[in-house]
């Protein structure tokens, strides 16, 4: 019900990674630009990191968007934690090669042959692995030997790792090099600036419908401050902010609001990027393991779905008393 009070049309801050809401900045059209260049000439490994929540999968989903419509054959494995028998099977299906035996062997070469064929039609073929870091260094290896399917000048298959910062680390490993070396492009996405986080909600909003300024100024600012610009927890903090406001039955939303989300999900007093981490805290006692963010997490979630449902009821009410 708080769309139908905002003038929305659909939810503007679902975390799904949905190409649509895909939010152009300068490092995000770089590494867009980097990732279609990378393929369009056949450079064969082409690496994208960035910290989590920054948009990496959203930018993943643009990219397959454009392939698609290039008709480009395209392979995406979103699971990495797979023995290496489950991802060439993965791989096989995704691209719709039929392949009957399950020898490693004849996996190869009917993948060979089908690549050959794509590319003397004329057409591209690219493996992109989302959540690399994860993936075992065997695993890493057994995809590199990927690019050893090849003419004398081209690579037949064009590969995208995708992963957290911990990926880069990986690759730095001695027994990795090989693979390092064979990385031809990189491309990064990055957290938000404040101009940005202001066009990101903007945005967003706009693409769900909105016609009116539902944060304040001051709002967007703590935002930003409290999401320290990573746009996951931003749309987490909208998205809550977005409710309770409903609830209070106030817009546009204020300052007031904000700091009650983020307060509730431990976000208001955040270290300055410039500060050094600060290791994890240990998981409070009594809590059955869980963090001490993961249960203010829940806990505010709770809350807010109780204040939600009470709201819709009370509307509901007010609305039987009019008839």
């Amino acid at each position: 019900m708080y769309k139908k009070f905002f003038g929305l049309k659909e939810n503007p801050f679902n975390v799904n990674p949905d190409p649509r809401y895909l939010f152009l900045t300068r490092h995000t059209q770089e590494a867009l630009a980097c990732l279609t260049y990378g393929i369009e000439t056949r450079k064969g490994f082409i690496l994208l990191t960035g910290e989590v929540g920054t948009g990496k999968t959203t930018l993943l989903n643009k990219l397959l968007e454009w392939l698609q419509r290039e008709g480009v054959s395209t392979a995406f494995v979103f699971n990495p934690l797979l023995s290496v028998s489950q991802f060439f099977d993965f791989m096989m299906t995704d691209f719709g090669i039929p392949c009957e035996s399950k020898m490693k062997s004849q996996v190869l070469l009917k993948l060979n042959n089908w690549l050959l064929e794509r590319y003397q039609a004329g057409e591209r073929a690219v493996l992109i692995v989302d959540e690399a870091q994860n993936l075992s260094p065997q695993m890493l290896e057994e995809i590199r030997l990927l690019t050893n399917l090849e003419t004398s000048t081209e690579k037949l298959l064009q590969i995208v790792l995708a992963g957290q910062p911990e990926l880069e680390q990986k690759l730095n490993q001695p027994a990795l090099r090989q693979l390092r070396q064979r990385i031809t492009l990189r491309a990064k996405t990055r957290p938000l600036t404040l101009e940005e986080t202001r066009g990101y909600i903007h945005e967003r909003l706009r693409i769900a419908g909105s016609a009116e300024d539902v944060f304040t100024p001051d709002s967007v600012d703590l935002i930003h401050r409290s999401a320290r610009g990573i746009p996951r927890v931003t749309n987490l903090l909208c998205e809550h902010a977005l409710i309770s406001a409903f609830v209070d039955q106030r817009k546009p939303i204020p300052v007031e609001i904000i700091e009650e989300v983020a307060h509730d999900f431990d976000l208001l007093e955040v270290q300055h990027p410039a500060d050094p981490p600060q290791p994890e805290a240990a998981p409070a006692p009594g809590n059955g393991g869980q963090p001490p963010l993961v249960e203010s997490l829940l806990q505010a979630l709770n809350t807010l779905v109780d204040r939600l449902n009470k709201a819709e009821a009370a509307v509901e009410s007010n609305t039987e008393e009019k008839t």
